[in-house]
C-alpha cells in the first residue's frame, strides 16, 4: 500500500469507488499499528530535518467536507514535536487579503527551514471556489494554475520540499459524516449550511479538483489522491509518503564543534 503522485490525466480515478483501497485486506488494529509506526517514523526524521536546518516540509491536505482534514492532522501528526511544525488553515478571504494578490497570505504562512508545515486547506480553494461559485471570470482562475506553479517552483527552488494530498471520499460517506456531526454535539458547531450547498455541486467540484491535479501535479510539487473513505486507510498512506519523503532528503545531524573535544566540564 503505497501512493503514487499523478502525473497524468489518466492518474486522476475521482469515482465513487476510488474513495477506497481495494482489497488490501488489512484489519482495523494492523492499519493503526502501521499508521502509529510511520507516524513514529516522521517523529524521528523531524529531529534530523529541525537540526540539519537545510530544508522545509510543506504538507497541503485538501479535499471537500467530511474528508478528513483534521482528523489526519491530529493521528498523522500525532507524535512530532510540537515547536518543529505549524498548522495554517485558509478560511474565506479577509478584507485586507482580498486586496493584495491571492498568493499573499499563502506566503507568509510557509514554514522556515528545519519546520514542517501542514496546510488545512491552501491556495487551491482559490481556484476551486471562484470557479464552481462564478465569483470571478475564467480567465483570472485559469490563469491560477500557472501561477501557482511558479510560486511552488519557486519555494521548491529555495529548500521547501511540497507535498499535496487530495483527500478523495465518495458521496455516500460525506453523507454519513455529515449525519454523524449534527448528531454529535461534540463536532455540530463544525457543521455549516453552506456544507449542503456544495454538495449540490457535488459534478461541478470534481470537475474543478479535476483540473487542478492535471495542471498543478509538478516534479517539484506533486499531487497525491487518497482514498479517503477508510480513515485508518487514509492515515496509514499520508504518513508512510511523509515519512519516505524525509528519509529521501537524506538529512544528517550536524557535525559538532571541534573545539567542544577540548571541553571539560567541572
Amino acid at each position: 500500500m503505497k501512493l503514487e503522485p499523478v502525473e497524468s490525466g489518466k492518474d486522476i480515478k475521482l469515482g465513487d469507488r476510488h474513495a477506497r483501497w481495494p482489497g488490501h485486506g488489512k484489519s482495523e488494529e494492523e492499519l493503526e499499528r502501521l499508521g502509529a509506526r510511520e507516524s513514529a517514523r516522521i517523529a524521528e526524521l523531524q529531529r534530523v530535518l529541525w537540526a540539519d536546518a537545510s530544508r522545509a516540509l510543506l504538507i497541503v491536505l485538501q479535499g471537500r467536507d467530511a474528508s478528513g482534514k483534521d482528523g489526519t492532522i491530529r493521528k498523522v501528526f500525532s507524535s512530532v514535536n510540537p515547536q518543529g511544525c505549524t498548522v495554517s488553515s485558509f478560511k474565506q478571504p479577509t478584507e485586507l487579503e482580498l486586496r493584495h494578490d491571492f498568493l499573499w497570505r499563502i506566503h507568509s504562512q510557509i514554514p522556515p527551514k528545519g519546520m514542517i508545515g501542514i496546510f488545512n486547506r491552501s491556495h487551491y480553494e482559490d481556484i476551486l471556489v471562484p470557479r464552481v461559485r462564478g465569483l470571478v471570470p475564467k480567465k483570472i482562475w485559469s490563469a491560477r494554475y500557472d501561477q501557482i506553479n511558479d510560486f511552488e517552483r519557486m519555494l521548491s527552488d529555495n529548500g521547501v520540499v511540497l507535498l499535496k494530498f487530495m483527500l478523495h471520499i465518495s458521496r455516500d460517506e460525506q453523507k454519513a459524516r455529515f449525519e454523524e456531526r449534527i448528531a454529535d454535539e461534540t463536532k455540530n458547531w463544525k457543521f455549516r449550511v453552506g456544507d449542503l450547498e456544495d454538495r449540490r455541486h457535488w459534478d461541478e467540484f470534481t470537475k474543478a479538483y479535476r483540473g487542478i491535479l492535471e495542471r498543478t501535479s509538478t516534479d517539484w510539487a506533486p499531487w497525491y489522491v487518497v482514498p479517503a473513505d477508510d480513515k485508518d486507510v487514509r492515515n496509514y498512506l499520508i504518513a508512510r509518503c511523509i515519512a519516505d519523503t524525509l528519509e529521501s532528503l537524506d538529512l544528517e545531524y550536524p557535525a559538532p564543534d571541534p573545539s567542544l573535544a577540548s571541553v571539560e566540564i567541572e
